[in-house]
């Protein structure tokens, strides 16, 4: 099958499953951003998204997008290593010459920190709210209390600093991952190109600044339901 076996079909996949990403991330900050106005809308939210079978079978499906993305980003970095061979340092000329951009030349190290971020986000929230309320293992704060798990986790500098490095790197893999993800699709000519790039780069900053004010109202009790 061409979308495994070609190049351009493991870019089609990167680019699909990067785009699916990109909108549940957009549905997430917007989801996040009603903590700041109600406490108990937010929760609400959160128990409609609890340990429900649908809101289980989306998170499979995202699983499942964000496994086929990361594997087939290690794939096609490998292969690109493997074509360059010897020649692999001349990248770093093209850079200095203003050419490629610094997010394209670095996005398998934006790409870990962007993996090991998600991989603590899902032990913040959800493995102590989706994961423990299937598994009946409650704690102190009720796993529906989505609310509460935001104020606990950002009580704590050592998780906003982490956070905000994570909310750089994913601002950096996503900026260049937008635009390319379109060209890829084909949707990109030479009149198209720049527009893509500063649609996305304006598109991906309110997206993870969606994400970062939350973080820091959080963080400075700042947030309205907060009664600062």
């Amino acid at each position: 099958m061409w979308l495994i076996n070609s190049s351009i079909g493991r870019k089609v996949v990167m680019s699909v499953t990067g785009i699916a990403l990109i909108l549940f991330l957009t549905f997430h900050g917007c989801m996040n951003l009603v903590a700041l106005f109600s406490e108990d809308g937010y929760n609400m939210i959160c128990e409609f998204l609890g340990a429900n079978w649908y809101a289980v079978v989306a998170t499979l499906g995202l699983a499942a997008l964000a496994v086929i993305h990361i594997v087939y980003a290690f794939i096609l970095t490998a292969q690109n290593r493997t074509a360059r061979g010897n020649n692999r340092y001349e990248v770093a000329t093209v850079v200095n010459s203003g050419k490629v951009e610094w997010s394209s030349k670095n996005m398998l190290v934006l790409g870990l920190i962007v993996v090991v971020g998600l991989l603590l986000h899902l032990y913040n929230f959800w493995y102590n709210m989706m994961f423990a309320e299937l598994m009946g293992t409650y704690q102190q704060i009720d796993p529906a209390d989505g609310f509460a798990w935001i104020k606990e986790t950002f009580a704590s500098p050592l998780f906003v600093v982490l956070y905000i490095i994570w909310l750089a790197a994913l601002w950096f893999h996503l900026t260049h991952g937008f635009w390319s993800a379109l060209q890829t699709l084909g949707w990109s000519g030479k009149i198209w190109f720049q527009r893509w790039k500063c649609i996305g780069i304006i598109y991906v900053t309110l997206l993870i600044l969606a994400f970062v004010v939350v973080v820091l109202a959080f963080a400075f009790k700042c947030a309205p339901s907060l009664c600062c």
